[in-house]
């Protein structure tokens, strides 16, 4: 296997609100190899959000080394590494992040549209084929996130994360918003389509019954992985 994203001595800190600086990201080295699944393991306050950001490139605020593909993401700027979030990764958040003004179809189509260039034809045949994939019927396609039950809302997600083929699918808490079973369903649509799609797959949980479904297991703890 080939190496798709590497970590060399990544740290990185927030200021609080009195002034104190707090480090999130304590000088972690990793790698990530094409078509893996890793769950990044740790409590609340650990430092795994802060991480799964910056490898999501959704936050550039860090010293070290991110590389995807022998590429040193440094010399980027924010329209590089927008390009590069649209087009090779893809987001699934615990309070699912859809936009509630527009429909199920419309939220996965969102990807395709901002990428350009691809005809609306070819959005609307993606996106409704990935709806249907994830298990949800033309009568949730037109319904807004409202009229969705968390674990629909979720497969939404899914879909749109889905949806452009990504390399990497980083999922924060997926399942920490729904309830046991429907939890368990959506994890099982989730590595699923992992496993067919052949995505790299970082998982960011603090659940270690979910976390025991990836290939491998890193523990975060004070910003530090092991």
């Amino acid at each position: 296997m080939s190496t798709l994203i590497r970590l060399e001595h990544l740290s990185a800190e927030v200021r609080l609100p009195d002034g104190e600086r707090l480090t999130t990201v304590d000088d972690v080295s990793a790698s990530f190899e094409k078509g893996t699944s890793t769950a990044i393991i740790g409590k609340s306050g650990s430092g795994k959000t802060s991480l799964a950001s910056i490898v999501g490139l959704l936050n550039n605020d860090y010293d070290g080394t991110l590389s995807y593909d022998g590429r040193d993401c440094a010399a980027w700027n924010d329209a590089d590494r927008a390009r590069f979030r649209c087009r090779h990764v893809g987001f699934v958040f615990q309070n699912y992040s859809l936009i509630p003004h527009l429909s199920a179809w419309e939220n996965v189509a969102l990807p395709l549209q901002y990428r350009g260039g691809i005809p609306l034809r070819v959005i609307r045949r993606r996106a409704s084929r990935m709806l249907h994939t994830v298990g949800l019927g033309s009568r949730t396609v037109c319904s807004m996130p409202s009229r969705l039950s968390g674990g629909e809302q979720q497969r939404v997600a899914i879909a749109r994360a889905l949806v452009g083929d990504p390399d990497l699918l980083i999922c924060d808490e997926p399942t920490g918003a729904l309830d046991t079973e429907t939890g368990d369903m959506v994890a099982d649509i989730l590595f699923r389509h992992v496993r067919e799609l052949g995505v790299t797959l970082i998982l960011v949980t603090h659940d270690p019954q979910l976390a025991a479904r990836c290939e491998r297991r890193l523990t975060i703890d004070r910003g530090r992985l092991s």
